[in-house]
């Protein structure tokens, strides 16, 4: 296949392209790598959040499970949990979470407990939005970790996304577009060319545009040719960092647990990821529920806590913080489905080497409930304000449009 400068130009436009799905070019990574300031240097911050949505509304009631309250006995005559893995005297994990109790124990887990807004609404979409966006006004457009991200706008980004779900809004407002991708391979060069033959040729001219001329001219061609290089070698090295990467514990094979390898292959490979949005979808329990939740429970369990040890194997474990939201809870009576409808007040779930470990907060009544919601005593937007302000660097106040104190989740370091 004989190249003309008019082929190289259309190529390098066309083929420097990712996938549909992210529209990104990987050559970003290196630029924020040489941008993000020093763990040593004042003010920087060395420290990793991953977000985990669980979408659907978590039952936090069977989560964080009041074992020796008679109410709970009397609102879940038939789903309350009977074998909870003891947290204190009186509160319990559910049984399928033996990573996370496992966790408890290395002092790496930090349960909040009754967390939620005011008025809250029992719409998934209106509820997601409102924890997206950090904001219970009627027009939301703007994310909390995208008005985040304009504060630290080196910090590299990525939402691990399910095959066909769009970006979150929580992303949105970012000063550049937070990339959705499933696997390494997305960030994988696709070469515009009909045969092997010519996509050898093609890389085999790419290798070669690399080496430096002597006394290049300034000019267009020049430019793309630059990119398209830089794109081609950042590819490959995303490329090996999939091939080379060895976890240190076994990940669940799940789509939470293949995200949440991709998210510790990122971190390993030192391009300066700071924060990761992945959710896991299928909590709308209204019905037979507990076979159904146990499964979803224990898939968390086992992904947050396999990626975890991965990090702290490898020295990271003080650098990751996880935390888990829902939109909302369930109510605190069972239905007559042996399922739960949507309810509010519900815990939030932290792992990380410099969590406070254990519970934090008081576990929510439950009598008097209104309408069966568990109430709420802690303001979600109250954590947000910790992670930005304590493990961001981030001031929380323009983010978040007010002050709201702190929970006590973060040892000092």
């Amino acid at each position: 296949m004989h190249t003309t400068r008019r082929d190289f130009l259309r190529f390098s436009l066309a083929g420097s392209s990712m996938v549909a799905l992210t529209g990104a070019l990987p050559n970003f990574l290196g630029r924020a790598v040489a941008n993000t300031p020093q763990p040593q240097q004042g003010g920087a911050r060395d420290t990793i959040l991953v977000v985990v949505q669980l979408t659907g509304g978590n039952d936090g009631l069977n989560t964080v499970i009041p074992f020796n309250n008679p109410d709970y006995v009397r609102l879940r005559p038939t789903l309350r949990i009977q074998n909870s893995l003891r947290v204190n005297d009186s509160i319990g994990l559910h049984p399928a979470m033996t990573g996370l109790h496992g966790l408890l124990q290395d002092n790496a887990l930090c349960i909040v407990q009754g967390v939620g807004y005011p008025n809250p609404n029992q719409s998934h979409f209106r509820s997601m939005d409102i924890w997206h966006a950090a904001s219970t006004a009627e027009t939301l457009n703007e994310g909390w970790i995208g008005r985040a991200l304009r504060h630290i706008p080196a910090a590299t980004s990525f939402h691990l996304a399910n095959p066909n779900e769009s970006a979150p809004l929580a992303l949105t407002g970012a000063p550049a577009r937070v990339p959705s991708i499933a696997t390494l391979d997305d960030f994988q060069l696709r070469l515009q060319a009909s045969s092997a033959s010519d996509r050898r040729q093609q890389r085999d001219l790419l290798n070669t545009s690399s080496r430096p001329a002597e006394n290049p001219p300034p000019s267009l061609l020049d430019f793309v040719q630059r990119t398209a290089v830089q794109t081609y070698a950042s590819s490959q090295r995303l490329s090996e960092i999939g091939r080379n990467y060895q976890p240190r514990v076994p990940y669940p094979t799940s789509a939470l647990g293949n995200h949440l390898k991709l998210a510790a292959q990122l971190i390993d490979a030192n391009i300066g990821a700071r924060l990761f949005y992945v959710t896991h979808d299928g909590f709308d329990t209204h019905a037979a529920q507990a076979p159904l939740h146990t499964s979803l429970l224990r898939d968390v369990s086992d992904s947050i806590t396999a990626f975890y040890r991965d990090m702290a194997a490898r020295g990271q474990g003080n650098r990751v913080l996880i935390v888990t939201f829902s939109e909302f809870g369930r109510r605190g009576h069972e239905n007559g489905s042996q399922g739960t409808d949507h309810g509010s007040g519900a815990p939030m779930l932290f792992v990380g080497g410099r969590v406070r470990s254990g519970l934090v907060g008081e576990h929510p009544r439950l009598v008097n409930l209104d309408n069966g919601n568990l109430p709420h005593a802690i303001d979600f937007r109250q954590v947000y304000a910790t992670l930005l302000d304590q493990w961001l660097g981030v001031p929380s106040r323009p983010v978040l449009g007010q002050a709201f104190d702190a929970v006590d989740i973060l040892r000092r370091a």
